[in-house]
C-alpha cells in the first residue's frame, strides 16, 4: 500500500514536472511572438511562479520519492538504467537553473520596457535565444527519463 502511494507521488511529480515545462515553453514563445513587452511582462511574470509553485515543488520531491520507491521494491541507486536516470535528472536541472534566472531577467526587462514605454532591448532578445536552447537538452533528457523508468532496461555500468 505506502509503495503503491510512493509511486502515484512519483508518478505525478514526474507529470507536473513535464507538464509544467511544457506549459511554460509553449505559454513564453507565444508570448515573444507578440512582442508586445506587456504581454511578455505578464506571462513571464506567471512563467516566474509556476517555476517556484510547481517546478521547484515536483523537482524537490521527486528524487525524494524516487529513492523511497527504489528502497522499498529492493532496486539499487547503482543498477544501470536507476543510475543513468539520476545522472540525466541532474543534466536536467543544469538547464533548469539558469532557465529559472533568465525567466526572471526576461520578466525584469520586459518589464523596464513597459515602464519607459520602450520596445524590447536586444539584451533581452538574446537571453530569449539561450532560454529557448536550454530547453531542448532538458527536454529530451526528462523523456530519456521516461524511457528508462518505464522499460528499466538491462544497463550493466558497473562490471
Amino acid at each position: 500500500m505506502l509503495e503503491d502511494f510512493i509511486r502515484l507521488a512519483h508518478v505525478i511529480g514526474a507529470t507536473v514536472l513535464f507538464g509544467t515545462g511544457a506549459g511554460i515553453a509553449f505559454f513564453m514563445v507565444m508570448a515573444r511572438r507578440t512582442e508586445n513587452p506587456a504581454l511578455i511582462a505578464h506571462v513571464s511574470g506567471t512563467v516566474v511562479i509556476a517555476d517556484t509553485v510547481f517546478t521547484a515543488t515536483a523537482a524537490i520531491i521527486q528524487p525524494i520519492t524516487g529513492y523511497l520507491l527504489a528502497r522499498s521494491i529492493g532496486w539499487s541507486l547503482t543498477e544501470g538504467w536507476v543510475f543513468l536516470s539520476l545522472l540525466l535528472y541532474v543534466f536536467v536541472g543544469i538547464f533548469w537553473l539558469p532557465v529559472v534566472w533568465i525567466q526572471i531577467k526576461l520578466r525584469d526587462i520586459a518589464r523596464i520596457s513597459v515602464a519607459f514605454n520602450t520596445p524590447l532591448p536586444s539584451q533581452w532578445f538574446r537571453l530569449y535565444r539561450i532560454w529557448f536552447a536550454c530547453g531542448f537538452p532538458a527536454f529530451f533528457a526528462v523523456i530519456g527519463i521516461f524511457w528508462l523508468m518505464l522499460m528499466k532496461p538491462d544497463i550493466p555500468l558497473w562490471n
